[in-house]
């Protein structure tokens, strides 16, 4: 009986090691990412990289091609959709200028990390996702790794009318055109940000910036090429 005692003891230490072993790393992977796809390619803001070195992004993707999690490659998450690769996340996030505290309103929740690297940066994270499906998984995703995102399952072509308005808006999802709700639902001083273009082939990263008279100016990133935005965005 002392045997079996002590033989299973000594399992639970290898599988304790065997966790911990696991979990540095899932560090190392990100923070090689960082060193490898996001600093040498202009990755700069510190609030950028923190929260990218923190979301384990590896929860945010299919357990069957978890591997891949810290690739610098979109990965397939079911419904047709992706996750963005890490340096298209860190991008975006870098070129809306974020500020602890702005109101940010996210079209194309998708898996979710796009919107826990927002919430990890400190802004009040609003997302909404048309998929009845992912948003079902992601609201228990996000809440379960303890990222303060409000997720709203519907057509964010519409916007969130209830808590604009918005200090920064950013759409995941592929465009031909600006929906006009999203500008109105854009504070004075906002930015908005999104791949706009040819949804078949390839767009231009497009930031948008409102002025304080409501003017809006308009700069291209780079060509992209994203899932494109279905509902309302495709009438």
């Amino acid at each position: 009986m002392k045997r079996l005692f002590v033989f299973s003891a000594f399992l639970s230490v290898l599988v304790l090691l065997s966790n911990s072993v696991q979990a540095v790393d899932w560090v190392s992977k990100r923070t090689q990412m960082i060193d490898m796809h996001l600093t040498p390619r202009g990755i700069w803001n510190p609030a950028v990289l923190k929260a990218m070195k923190q979301v384990p992004r590896h929860e945010f993707v299919p357990q069957h091609i978890r591997k891949l999690a810290y690739a610098d490659r979109p990965l397939p998450i079911g419904e047709g959709q992706t996750i963005s690769q890490p340096y298209v996340v860190a991008w975006m996030s870098q070129l809306l200028e974020l500020e602890k505290g702005m109101k940010v309103l996210e079209i194309g929740t998708g898996s979710g990390y796009q919107a826990a690297v927002l919430a990890a940066m400190g802004v009040k994270t609003y997302s909404m996702e048309i998929i009845p499906n992912l948003a079902r998984e992601v609201k228990i995703r996000l809440k379960k790794l303890g990222y303060k995102v409000e997720v709203r399952q519907g057509d964010g072509y519409y916007g969130w009318n209830e808590h604009a308005p918005f200090d920064r808006v950013i759409i995941t999802a592929a465009a031909n055109h600006v929906p006009r709700p999203l500008l109105d639902q854009l504070k004075p001083g906002g930015k908005l940000i999104l791949p706009l273009g040819n949804v078949r082939y390839s767009q231009n990263m497009t930031l948008i910036e409102k002025d304080s008279q409501g003017k809006m100016r308009t700069s291209q990133h780079g060509q992209v090429r994203f899932v494109p935005m279905v509902g309302a965005a495709q009438e």
